[in-house]
């Protein structure tokens, strides 16, 4: 379980990333953060993970504050960092030397994870592909059952053979007490994985409510002409008209559109506030 209460963050006292950041995750859900770029994502992710330390409020973590870097914090929490760097060890040597700071770790997960992305097992980790290595990294963290799993931009440098294995793969993985927090810029990468989304945007949260909620509030569906619902949130022209967001209010289904999502939340703060804070 994660708290944030009144989180505030910045590289200075005088220019904060973030501020007044209260939120709850529990654990058998995997979370989608989305942002624009410089909205504090990785900042927010590496306070959660106890690599950076806020300027005001509190975060707990399982029950522990990440600031401190308690052992029984670190043996349940992995964070897979958007730019990652490994020594120049055989996968046989990175698990004989990292594994045993993870109590859970199981080496029959691991070995699975990695024939089901295809990782070859003789090279030095130096030695393979950017692809490569995000994927064996993203083996070992789930071969870990940690309860807290964090994934920064994970799917950059993956093909799209593999991006559908991750998909497949986490969502595998999703445990009853388990939480998996990931965020990207590649927002089709999250479709079909995800079962909650957050979207931060000028330093609050706008939403953070589970994928039926917003099915629930929003309608992501065609329309001919525009002008036929002007109060769209978010419009794109189709092949077959505008396809557009609008307040769900005849309860309309509809498959919700991550891009489209965080399009109309970034272009209508004000209302989606409305919508779903209402």
């Amino acid at each position: 379980m994660i708290h944030l209460n009144n989180l505030a963050f910045g590289y200075s006292k005088h220019k904060k990333l973030f501020e007044n950041l209260t939120m709850s995750l529990e654990p058998g859900h995997i979370y989608g953060l989305l942002g624009r770029n410089g909205a504090g994502k990785s900042s927010l992710l590496r306070n959660i993970a106890g690599l950076l330390y806020p300027l005001e409020g509190k975060i707990e973590v399982n029950g522990y504050e990440p600031k401190n870097r308690q052992p029984g914090f670190l043996q349940e929490v992995y964070f897979i960092p958007e730019e990652i760097y490994l020594p120049s060890f055989t996968i046989s040597k990175y698990l004989s030397v990292l594994s045993p700071f993870y109590p859970k770790f199981s080496t029959v997960q691991f070995q699975q994870y990695i024939r089901e992305f295809e990782i070859p097992q003789d090279n030095k980790l130096t030695d393979m592909s950017y692809g490569q290595k995000k994927k064996l990294l993203i083996a070992f963290a789930l071969a870990t059952n940690v309860k807290l799993l964090i994934m920064d931009e994970p799917t950059n440098g993956l093909d799209i053979p593999s991006k559908s294995q991750f998909r497949k793969i986490v969502s595998s993985s999703l445990e009853p007490d388990r939480i998996i927090l990931i965020s990207t810029h590649q927002v089709r990468d999250l479709d079909s994985l995800i079962d909650h989304i957050i979207i931060l945007e000028n330093s609050e949260i706008l939403i953070q409510h589970s994928m039926d909620t917003v099915s629930e509030r929003l309608y992501f569906g065609p329309l001919l002409n525009i002008n036929d619902n002007s109060t769209a949130l978010y419009s794109e022209p189709s092949l077959r008209g505008f396809k557009v967001v609008t307040e769900n209010k005849d309860q309309t289904e509809s498959r919700v559109d991550l891009e489209y999502l965080f399009n109309a939340a970034i272009k209508n703060p004000a209302r989606i506030k409305e919508i779903f804070h209402s």
